[in-house]
């Protein structure tokens, strides 16, 4: 599947639940920001969007939030998702709260990945940023998964005058686990963040590791870039959509919970798939087929996050998906 620049979209994020057990700043508002659980999608529709996502061409496919845990069938919609002809790769990103209860059911399904979302690890430094007391939680998590063959990746979104990051790069060299630096990008409750220039952070990592060197080999399907430190267990990445935008090689989509298929996070243009999974009649196999193919092929050449005021997309991280 490609779209009308040559770019060949291959992986489908999927948000389960717009519901979280966090209240992170930049995602999601102290009262939430969910909408009613008629709205989902079900776990058959979100079956049948992959199965002809599959027939298209979507290989690897990202299980989001909200936080996904916290959506009961989680767990058995990866299963599902696993069984689907010419999907390769199954991973979850989570923000760690429930990981190690679920770790057993999670590798029992077969799960190819793990991301843990973790910004700080002070713990006041985390409550102001997440409204929870749940650190030690999530670093137990953490450790657990990593004990296990399940590849972990550890996100820590860059935020401006947040200097945490070097703890958390410290992850990588005491676990077997991959942390990314993410640049805050100015969507949602995000636009009131400034992101921290990742060339500043990666400036800093050389100064006090020189050896540090690009990883030639592949992580992962997304667009990080990844660089090997000798005497750490993992590498450290980059994700770095302001200030080394990677549109051109641009490989993804997006679903929401309630069924809203974006080709692109700045602006609010994609197809309504929830709509064509719940027509009565014959034929709605062939038109999500056509619909997913056209959205597809009008998918923005670039995002626009340079320049703010051009953003579209008014939802919150937290409703989009992670």
């Amino acid at each position: 599947m490609q779209d009308a620049y040559g770019r060949k979209i291959e992986y489908l994020r999927i948000s389960i639940t717009e519901r979280c057990n966090l209240r992170c700043q930049y995602c999601m508002p102290v009262d939430g920001a969910s909408g009613g659980k008629e709205q989902l999608l079900r776990m058959d529709e979100i079956l049948r969007v992959v199965q002809t996502g599959a027939k298209l061409g979507i290989r690897y496919i990202k299980v989001t939030g909200g936080e996904p845990l916290v959506r009961k069938d989680c767990v058995e919609l990866i299963r599902g998702l696993k069984g689907i002809p010419g999907i390769e790769k199954v991973t979850l990103t989570t923000n760690g709260v429930l990981l190690k209860e679920r770790l057993q059911e999670l590798e029992a399904a077969g799960v190819d990945g793990i991301n843990v979302s973790l910004d700080s690890m002070d713990e006041d430094s985390y409550y102001r940023l997440t409204g929870k007391d749940c650190l030690a939680q999530v670093l137990s998590g953490i450790k657990a998964a990593a004990s296990t063959d399940i590849p972990v990746k550890i996100n820590c979104v860059s935020i401006k005058g947040q200097k945490d990051w070097k703890q958390i790069l410290l992850l990588a060299k005491e676990l077997p686990v991959d942390v990314r630096f993410i640049e805050m990008m100015p969507l949602g409750l995000g636009k009131n963040f400034e992101t921290e220039d990742h060339r500043g952070i990666f400036q800093q990592i050389k100064e006090r590791y020189p050896e540090i060197k690009k990883e030639q080999r592949p992580r992962g399907a997304g667009p990080a870039v990844y660089y090997y430190i000798p005497e750490f267990r993992g590498c450290v990445g980059f994700i770095s959509a302001l200030h080394g935008s990677f549109c051109e090689s641009c490989n993804r989509v997006r679903l929401t919970a309630d069924g809203y298929l974006k080709t692109c996070l700045s602006y609010n243009e994609g197809a309504d798939l929830a709509a064509v999974l719940r027509k009565q009649g014959d034929g709605q196999e062939k038109e999500l087929e056509k619909v997913m193919s056209e959205a597809v092929f009008s998918k923005p050449k670039k995002h626009c996050f340079e320049n703010p005021e051009s953003v579209t997309e008014d939802r919150l991280m937290g409703q989009i998906g992670g």
